[in-house]
């Protein structure tokens, strides 16, 4: 029994430090474009991912992505690719990849890179003089790329 409780106790400390300490940024390991570890370790929100691609504040996927499980969106965009079937079309892993940063797939993409934090070309100096000098944070976390990846896995061809 202290075996089988031990085990248990392990399992979850384990569990709780994988969501509690996501893959930074740095850390992420690409394989032909595509990220196959979650970034949290744990699965992600779909319904909070739908909102995270609404927002302005925070995705905004819709500025530039139609999808009509979305139709509430103003505005939607049609600058990227329509997003119906993409969960069937990209297995978890590719979407992982294409979100944290577009570029190691599709090169020349517009797509930002959500979840990158070096290597960016920084002209704002030349304009304002007030270009960020410092370390740069990723426009989604680690977990609202989940979010987003469970969400778009939700849209499935029929």
């Amino acid at each position: 029994m202290k075996l089988s409780t031990l085990t248990l106790a392990a399992t979850l400390i384990a569990a709780g430090a994988a969501q509690a300490n996501p893959v930074a940024p740095a850390d992420v390991k690409f394989t032909d474009g595509a990220v196959a570890e979650s970034l949290t370790g744990a699965a992600g929100d779909p319904a909070q991912g739908a909102e995270i691609m609404k927002s302005k504040k925070l995705g905004n996927c819709v500025a530039c992505h139609e999808a009509s499980a979305l139709s509430d969106a103003p505005f939607p965009g049609d600058v990227g690719p329509m997003l119906d079937g993409v969960g069937s079309r990209y297995d978890e892993a590719q979407l992982r990849g294409i979100l944290t940063n577009a570029k190691m797939t599709f090169e020349g993409t517009v797509m930002p890179a959500y979840y990158k934090v070096d290597g960016f070309n920084r002209p704002g100096d030349g304009y304002t003089g007030k270009a960020a000098t410092g370390p740069l944070d990723p426009l989604l976390s680690a977990a609202q790329i989940e979010d987003v990846i469970a969400f778009l896995m939700t849209l499935k061809d029929e």
